[in-house]
């Protein structure tokens, strides 16, 4: 039988009602042998998430501070659950322990990892499944980077021991056994590692939307949801902005050829985004997946008379931004300029120096920093056989009166990336949006 692992971000697991939900889900589905728990989340607006609440229990008992009051609101919410669900087990029991440990000052990642723990913990036991602590089969080395390979053999050998099981996310082990976390979202690193050791046919990532969508619902309204795209669609997207997804989360699956599919809780009738290495072609026939992009980013326009012909100027001008620490986004260039992109916070306190340092490498003509731009990619796998795309996505930016700062299409013709001032942003997205999608 072919494996499916299943992920529940934080607002899935919530409450006792969420938790019904989840149970129902993975049932549903025979395949679904491995799932991964958050910690819950909020449940409504003015509610906090756990793992912030933990985070602040250790801060309180770091500085010395009472942190009962603290931890019994966590204490609270857990015990609230598993009565709301009549689940006998000692779970006070395990309560008791974390408040002890958070009390001798044990690590902040100890702490913030206790919600998904407890999380686990409380699934497992609902559903009758077993449980597998990360920490006995997803490591960490001394520098604490994920050691791939070694929690591939160690978790794929913990996998086979279980026809089911839970497994809590966003944590695993250090070589002196301490416990260290991933960063914020890390439980979608987690379901990919999983997926990757129990060798899955698909990896489904449940959350509180219903797939990622084509455009920010804050820019663009009811934007449509995706329903098919690639890995490097997903890429390209991500790297612009697009969060639906913990971007470090793509890699285990992608690498394994693993199916990724974005699904929503509250509505698990809904097919979600399918994220796939090859998406079916006849799944839709629009000629853009999506569109996304982020603020504040600045040009570096260096100008020099047949800098062309001159060896290793691009080289040289690269070397300037590596010497003061700085990394770049694109390079647009001309037979006589070279444009450098960069995000426009890593120039700060650095501009003159790097103006001169230019100067003293390349001798230019000119070199002028331009602020204030926002970068706009639009993706699609279809734009490579639609012609006109670049036509029509221009006609609308001009008929907006949005003026196009700069312009970067790759070769693979999978993306364009125009820039645009930060104030013109929004009014380019929708005009973008509504010249591909909107009848």
């Amino acid at each position: 039988m072919e494996v499916k692992v299943a992920k529940f971000g934080g607002s899935s697991l919530a409450d006792a009602s969420q938790f019904v939900k989840v149970r129902d889900i993975l049932l549903a589905d025979p395949q679904r042998r491995y799932a991964i728990p958050s910690a819950p989340g909020k449940r409504h607006a003015r509610d906090k998430k756990i793992t912030d609440m933990l985070y602040a229990c250790h801060k309180a008992a770091r500085a010395g501070e009472p942190s009962d009051d603290l931890f019994d609101e966590v204490a609270a919410r857990y015990i609230r659950i598993a009565q709301d669900l009549r689940l006998t087990l000692d779970l006070q029991g395990e309560l008791d322990t974390i408040r002890r440990n958070l009390a001798a000052y044990e690590a902040p990642d100890y702490a913030a990892s206790r919600g998904e723990y407890l999380s686990g913990i409380l699934l497992s036991a609902y559903l009758g499944w077993g449980f597998v602590d990360p920490a006995q089969g997803i490591f960490f080395d001394s520098r604490g980077w994920l050691d791939a390979e070694r929690t591939q053999q160690a978790l794929s050998a913990l996998l086979r021991g279980h026809g089911h099981a839970v497994i809590p996310g966003f944590y695993g082990a250090t070589p002196d056994g301490a416990v260290h976390t991933f960063s914020r979202g890390g439980s979608d690193i987690t379901g990919a590692i999983v997926a990757r050791a129990a060798q899955a046919a698909l990896y489904e990532n449940w959350t509180d939307v219903s797939g990622c969508l084509m455009a920010d619902p804050r820019i663009v309204d009811n934007p449509l949801v995706i329903n098919q795209i690639s890995y490097r669609e997903l890429r390209e997207l991500s790297y612009m902005g697009a969060t639906v997804l913990h971007e470090d989360a793509l890699f285990p699956v992608r690498k394994a050829g693993i199916p990724t599919n974005i699904r929503n809780t509250n509505a698990p009738q809904v097919p979600g985004t399918l994220i796939s290495y090859h998406p079916d072609p006849c799944a839709d026939d629009r000629v853009i997946t999506g569109i996304a992009g982020r603020k504040d980013f600045c040009v570096i326009a260096i100008e020099k008379t047949m800098m062309n012909a001159e060896l290793g100027f691009g080289r040289r001008v690269l070397q300037a931004l590596e010497e003061l620490g700085i990394s770049f986004e694109h390079l647009p260039t001309g037979i006589d300029t070279m444009c450098v992109v960069c995000n426009q916070q890593a120039l700060a306190g650095k501009r003159a120096r790097l103006v001169r340092r230019i100067y003293e490498l390349t001798e230019p003509d000119t070199v002028e920093i331009h602020s204030e731009m926002a970068l706009i990619a639009t993706v699609g796998r279809g734009m490579v056989r639609s012609p006109g795309t670049s036509a029509r996505l221009f006609s609308a930016l001009s008929e907006a009166q949005v003026n196009v700062r700069m312009i970067d299409q790759g070769s693979s013709e999978l993306n364009i990336i125009v820039g645009v001032d930060n104030a013109d942003f929004e009014r380019a997205v929708r005009a973008i949006y509504a010249a591909f999608v909107t009848p």
